[in-house]
């Protein structure tokens, strides 16, 4: 069966690294949204006299992040009809929660739950002082508004988010990414894709 596994979860779990370990033990179409549609979005903001970096500004919100999602959705789309293996990084969080989100990815691919195997990887840390810590480390300046207002975002963030999708309890994984990411949890991670 085909692969699709989406790696989801908030700024500074890891979501990326994770998937680019897995993805050199198994190759796919790898779909970052932040590399599908980041120099995009940030020519539009600064068009629009914003801050390039400002994915939490209403603009963004309302013309831009659908914008990127869909973008990158469709690449998924026609990788899977190309019967390609595909992981998906980014939170993904409005479209965890829409039921029919993912039966019409499968359904425009020309496919079925029968032939494609669509896995959740949710990826976490044990507690948010560790993502904070990563979030500073990484020095991205598109995260400078999560530090400037932290009491905020860490109110108002699903850290562990709702996935409404009809797939079975067993191909959603909670993995906590606190600590190294060691060959041992990648090889386990590698196993739940596979089985």
């Amino acid at each position: 069966m085909q692969k699709l596994v989406f790696f989801v979860g908030v700024a500074g779990t890891g979501k990326t690294t994770v998937a680019e370990k897995i993805a050199k033990q198994r190759p796919c179409a790898f779909l970052d949204r932040d590399t599908v549609g980041g120099r995009f979005v940030e020519h539009i903001l600064e068009m629009q006299g914003l801050d390039k970096n400002d994915r939490d500004s209403e603009f963004y919100k309302e013309n831009l992040r659908d914008l990127e999602y869909d973008t990158t959705k469709d690449i998924c789309i026609d990788n899977l009809a190309a019967g390609q293996d595909v992981f998906m990084i980014s939170p993904f969080t409005a479209e965890l929660k829409n039921k029919t989100w993912i039966e019409e990815v499968l359904q425009a691919s020309n496919k079925s739950f029968d032939e494609v195997d669509v896995k959740v990887v949710i990826v976490t840390l044990n507690d948010i002082e560790t993502q904070r810590e990563r979030i500073e480390d990484r020095g991205t300046i598109r995260d400078t508004w999560k530090l400037e207002n932290w009491d905020s975002y860490e109110t108002r963030v699903d850290f562990v988010p709702t996935v409404n999708w009809d797939i079975p309890e067993a191909n959603i994984l909670e993995f906590d990414n606190s600590g190294d990411l060691t060959d041992d949890k990648v090889s386990k991670l590698v196993e739940f894709i596979e089985k």
